[in-house]
């Protein structure tokens, strides 16, 4: 992996969203040399501590769902020695706290395999919240160029429908400053309707 370039580009991932907006990020931040920071929210966690390199520690909004990224409380009577963590653990992915909230493995995973053959530098951030806001203060945080996003539902009907009807990029289009650039998922051709066509 190359050095980290002066710019950062912010992605919005979610797991299972098709690959193409992944890909059209990184060859966005290739032509810009920029570095990629992919970004996966969950909605139902909040945000207990933010760390100057936008790395979060969070926990979950239901109180009664199990925790499993709670610290581990050493009793009294308990008292083992400490041993060392592996490097990894340590360090995390590079840019990250150590101790801040990690991305599925699995998702890291399929980035990595989209990603490192592209030569780009690129590491992740999982975040809490409200998607639109935690992408944004992410990218606040890092100074990003710009966030990319993809859209949720298929075609042009669908993406023009969740433009207008409160998609995460119609937040962030709306509700900060930086540019924000929309991968559509399922484009339709010219000669397709268009949702303000007669008879659609």
């Amino acid at each position: 992996m190359r050095a980290s370039p002066h710019r950062t580009l912010v992605v919005g991932v979610v797991p299972g969203q098709p690959d193409a907006v992944v890909i059209q990020a990184a060859a966005l931040a290739a032509q810009l040399d920029a570095r990629l920071v992919c970004a996966t929210v969950d909605r139902g966690r909040y945000v207990v501590e933010e760390r100057p390199d936008g790395s979060i520690r969070s926990a979950p909004v239901d109180p009664d769902l199990p925790e499993a990224d709670l610290p581990d409380v050493r009793l009294p009577e308990l008292a083992l020695p400490e041993l060392p963590l592996p490097e990894a653990d340590v360090a995390g992915t590079p840019g990250r706290a150590a101790g801040a909230d990690r991305v599925d493995p699995d998702l890291e995973s399929r980035l990595g395999r989209l990603l490192d053959p592209t030569g780009i530098a690129w590491e992740t951030r999982a975040l809490a919240g409200d998607p639109a806001h935690a992408l944004a203060r992410l990218a606040d945080t890092l100074d990003a160029a710009m966030i990319v996003v993809g859209t949720h539902t298929g075609g042009l009907r669908g993406s023009l429908r969740e433009l207008f009807t409160g998609s995460v990029a119609a937040h962030l289009a709306h509700r900060q400053h930086r540019p924000v650039v929309i991968i559509p998922l399922a484009p339709v051709g010219f000669d397709a309707a268009l949702p303000w066509d007669s008879g659609s």
